[in-house]
């Protein structure tokens, strides 16, 4: 199962809006005769790739999925009846699928025979897919807010000069979040003060993101900023009363209401994401586009690289979330402490989670 994991996770940044997924193929005899991991949104899924290399010697033996085999029909056929088609006599699945269109198919196989087994590694194999999951069982784009800062937590110096605060290691370690989301999303403040690229850079085969910038007065991305480029296809979300002529340079844009305390209101932004197949966002915007999401209940992940750097004044990470008091401080569990290069990346989820 963790070969099957690891195998999955190759799939990240290019299987959306379906799942990662891995499977290995044992014979009889305990032998591993195949493995697979689903690479692309419309093709053969883990399970058909692992049991073609496994062919006749799949039958009899063990098949170790990390995702409950798929139950329906879509742009492929359902796995659960190509396992009992193959003579597949066993399988072990890590997830049970929570998609009400797929699941059943734990169902399909024991009704043909097949001995199925629940749970191995859940937890390593739900952790590897917390995107596509979280986006199945909210309704939402699961949502990573990735932020650089010093150890005493600034983003900036008080006279706004911001590059480099962290490693080349780390800027490069971000490239890698990118590849993995199906959308990138700043604010006005940061579309302004960096003229950020937001595309993928350095990472062969990539998937590009799609390239988002909230801009609610629509003044921020101007004529030849480096984001309207080709490299990616952008977005700009404007409020819905901005007068048309405002948005005449730009390539894309999504009309969306105002928030009640200012700025665009974040759950449309979400639904409109979703309903374009976004399933995971990476949030690199400035802190007052993060206090919003965080405001917003909309924050899943945190993954924070610290700096062995101190400024004692500018910017913090967040600016205001809503919160007043201790008492309603967000907890996070961590997840992942590692080193990049000179710094700290830490990775945190909402407890509970």
């Amino acid at each position: 199962m963790r070969r099957a994991i690891a195998l999955a996770a190759r799939g990240l940044g290019s299987t959306s809006p379906n799942p990662i997924v891995g499977s290995v193929i044992l014979d009889a005899a305990g032998h591993q005769v195949g493995e697979g991991f689903h690479q692309r949104a419309g093709g053969p899924h883990a399970e058909i790739h692992a049991l073609r290399a496994a062919g006749e010697r799949a039958r009899g033996g063990t098949a170790y999925v990390t995702l409950e085999p798929c139950n329906h029909t879509g742009r492929t056929g359902p796995c659960a009846q190509e396992l009992v088609e193959a003579g597949i006599s066993r399988v072990v699945y890590a997830v049970g699928d929570p998609n009400p269109q797929a699941t059943g198919g734990a169902d399909t196989l024991r009704a043909a025979g097949v001995e199925v087994e629940q749970g191995l590694l859940e937890d390593e194999a739900a952790a590897g897919n917390i995107a596509w999951l979280t986006s199945v069982r909210l309704g939402r784009p699961f949502v990573r807010w990735k932020y650089a800062a010093t150890l005493d937590g600034r983003i900036a110096a008080a006279d706004g000069t911001s590059r480099w605060i962290t490693s080349p290691e780390s800027r490069a370690d971000v490239h890698r979040l990118r590849a993995e989301a199906d959308a990138v999303v700043v604010g006005s403040g940061t579309a302004r003060t960096d003229d950020p690229h937001l595309a993928v850079r350095g990472i062969e085969g990539a998937d590009q993101p799609l390239r988002v910038v909230v801009d609610t007065e629509a003044g921020a991305v101007k004529p030849g900023a480096r984001v309207l480029d080709d490299a990616a296809r952008t977005v700009v979300a404007v409020a819905e009363d901005v007068l048309p002529e405002a948005t005449a340079h730009l390539p894309e844009t999504w009309r969306l209401s105002r928030a009640p305390g200012g700025g665009l209101a974040i759950p449309d932004l979400l639904a409109m994401l979703h309903q374009r197949g976004v399933r995971s966002v990476l949030l690199e915007g400035g802190p007052t586009l993060a206090g919003a999401f965080v405001a917003a209940g909309a924050v899943d992940q945190v993954v924070g690289y610290l700096a062995p750097v101190l400024l004692g004044a500018g910017p913090n990470a967040l600016a205001d979330a809503g919160i007043t008091t201790i008492t309603e401080a967000l907890r996070l569990d961590v997840t992942e402490t590692v080193r990049v290069g000179p710094d700290l990346r830490i990775t945190a989820t909402l407890k509970g989670a």
